[in-house]
């Protein structure tokens, strides 16, 4: 009778045990999701940045490649 309860505390050590460690991987994995959320942003900004300067050479070129169109929009 006295090994019943011992067995049900170890399972119950045990349980706790394997608990602390899930818990201790799911905020590991937390803090690597924010971290990789934070690198997102800061490439998402930098794709913003390249694209209006890519926006900006695209117009420039098609301006210089396309005189008359851009004379006859200023005309309008």
């Amino acid at each position: 009778m006295q090994s019943q309860p011992a067995n049900a505390t170890q399972a119950k050590d045990r349980n706790y045990m394997q608990l602390g460690h899930s818990l201790a991987r799911m905020s590991r994995a937390i803090a690597r999701t924010a971290d990789l959320c934070d690198l997102m942003k800061v490439n998402l900004d930098a794709m913003r940045v390249l694209s209006a300067s890519h926006a900006a050479q695209f117009m420039t070129v098609a301006m210089e490649l396309n005189p008359d169109d851009a004379e006859a929009e200023q005309q309008e």
